[in-house]
């Protein structure tokens, strides 16, 4: 069993979900977030907290319920991040490393000169939006977990560091292990 199901999420003030059908939504002071359930998990929930447990009627083998514990493990960590994301929100900065690239915003649009014969443009998806403090930094962010760091994985998939110079895009604080050049 997971050792999450042992406990409940809380749910903080000014925040309400609600579970309709096999969808549960979450709607707090940041927006608001809807998860579709699978039939292998059911949720419990009151005014202040939700209790996720495996659906152990859809059991059809024994080998079954191993599985039916990590698809509630799952879901408890899903609904979870829904609601940290729907409070505070989640945030991934990326640093560029090299000499002239850089990053700056046009509207909402995020421009970034990468080294390329033309700019890299990058239009936000709904529910996330770019930050750039300096013209090495980026911020990504939403209320959407999974969101904000696919967008800031496709940021840093335009120039991923090259190990051995080190320039390119990376998540801040990542530690880029550079390769000794040829030697003569």
């Amino acid at each position: 069993m997971s050792r999450l199901l042992k406990h409940s999420i809380k749910i903080p003030a000014g925040v309400s979900c609600k579970i309709e059908g096999s969808v549960i939504s979450v709607k707090g002071p940041k927006g608001e977030l809807k998860q579709e359930l699978l039939p292998l998990v059911k949720i419990e929930a009151d005014e202040k907290e939700i209790w996720v447990k495996s659906n152990e009627e859809v059991v059809i083998r024994k080998s079954d319920y191993k599985r039916l514990a990590k698809y509630a493990g799952t879901f408890w960590s899903l609904i979870n991040n829904m609601i940290v994301g729907v409070t505070q929100g989640f945030v991934k900065e990326l640093e560029i490393v090299g000499v002239g690239y850089r990053a700056q915003l046009q509207g909402k649009k995020l421009v970034m000169n990468l080294g390329y014969a033309h700019p890299v443009e990058i239009e936000p998806p709904a529910g996330v939006e770019f930050e750039v403090p300096a013209p090495q930094a980026i911020v990504v962010k939403g209320i959407d977990k999974y969101q904000v760091g696919q967008v800031a994985a496709n940021i840093k998939r335009w120039r991923i560091p090259i190990v051995y110079s080190g320039k390119g895009i990376r998540y801040k604080g990542e530690q880029v292990r550079t390769k000794v050049g040829k030697k003569v």
